[in-house]
């Protein structure tokens, strides 16, 4: 149902109320990234989306932001909330006895929801030239990347409707399948489909379709994927494999040939 229990004992209260607080700091921050993106200073992130094929209202339901090209405009911004709790969100990077500083600038940024659609982590993709072109949060209090699936809180209720999942690689393959009407995708982040994912994504459906890139890389994660699956196969479970044309990811996919 959702609900979350009461905690047990002291201890677990403590960590909830520790959680809690960090869900206001990562809504804090959501915020004022997408502030940031329609301000003027967003006018090239905002061509870059338009570029993308990704329309205002696919934009606005995954709350995309701008991080600017900046060490410390979030500090600044989120100076209401504790520095340590900045650093512990990992919205700010704290090295040696340096002063800590923004983990993300000059980067478009979307938000990393768990199932309820609260906000625990950030995946930014880079304007320009430089690398890495994806940077994610670390893994916090409230984020573990192999235990969570980008998207998950919009594709499990429409994987109810439509009786199918489809697992991408990245966080913008999702997007790119939401903006052409495909509502039940998800996608690991940065990493190899874990176990802990998979059996998340056979909770929602028996036969997940896995749809990863149609490049030597995108190969090979089906092939893990592949094994993994074979490895903690359950009754009634498998996996399905949809192959992409060479060098093309869904992206190129769905404007040459659309959804159908």
């Amino acid at each position: 149902a959702g609900m979350e229990v009461p905690p047990a004992d002291p201890r677990a209260a403590k960590k909830a109320e520790e959680q809690a607080s960090l869900r206001d700091v990562m809504q804090a921050a959501t915020d004022w990234f997408i502030q940031q993106l329609g301000s003027s200073n967003g006018a090239p992130a905002r061509d870059y989306v338009v570029k993308r094929g990704i329309s205002e209202t696919t934009r606005d339901a995954f709350s995309f932001g701008l991080a600017p090209e900046s060490r410390n405009a979030l500090k600044e911004a989120l100076k209401r909330f504790p520095t340590a709790m900045l650093v512990e969100a990992g919205l700010l990077i704290a090295v040696d006895d340096k002063e800590p500083y923004d983990r993300f600038r000059g980067r478009l940024m979307i938000p990393i929801r768990d199932a309820r659609g609260r906000v625990i982590a950030f995946g930014g993709r880079i304007l320009g030239d430089g690398e890495p072109k994806y940077l994610n949060s670390p893994d916090t209090p409230l984020f573990d990347k192999g235990r969570t699936l980008f998207n998950i809180d919009k594709a499990s209720p429409a994987s109810r409707q439509t009786k199918r999942v489809v697992v991408v690689e990245g966080y913008m393959d999702v997007i790119v399948l939401a903006e052409a009407g495909i509502a039940d995708a998800v996608a690991p982040l940065g990493t190899a489909l874990s176990e802990t994912q998979l059996g998340m994504i056979w909770r929602m459906v028996d036969a997940p379709i896995l749809c990863f890139d149609g490049d030597s890389a995108g190969s090979k994660a089906a092939k893990r994927a592949a094994h993994l699956a074979i490895r903690t196969l359950q009754t009634g479970k498998t996996v399905q494999i949809a192959q992409l044309p060479a060098g093309q990811d869904p992206d190129d996919t769905v404007r040459k040939s659309g959804v159908g």
